[in-house]
């Protein structure tokens, strides 16, 4: 990351965390008053369009987050948790066949 995208990504978070609008213009004041002078004014225009009408507050505090799919599925297994339990065992009995072949000296590269 260049000294340019790091200054403004700065300079977003410092207006992001005083609740003030980020804009082109904002950006460069901070940055001017910060004493950054090697940051052309493109870097603070793709900024303020990138992050126009986003809370960067909520984007920051959800960055891990899994998104919906991950909060359906425990719904979803609630009902079928005996199932659930039952298609595991499965796999574990599966899983002790092939090691029983393995176990007899019998190999794919033997």
């Amino acid at each position: 990351m260049s000294t340019a995208e790091l200054a403004s990504s700065y300079a977003a978070l410092i207006l992001a965390d005083d609740g003030v609008e980020i804009t082109a213009d904002k950006l460069q004041t901070l940055l001017k008053a910060a004493k950054v002078v090697d940051v052309e004014p493109i870097w603070t225009q793709l900024f303020a369009k990138a992050l126009e009408g986003k809370d960067v507050k909520d984007l920051l505090s959800n960055v891990g987050s899994g998104g919906g799919a991950a909060a359906a599925g425990p719904a979803a297994a609630g009902g079928g948790a005996g199932a659930a339990a039952e298609e595991a065992k499965e796999e574990e009995k599966e899983e002790e066949k092939e090691e029983s072949d393995e176990d007899m000296g019998f190999g794919l590269f033997d």
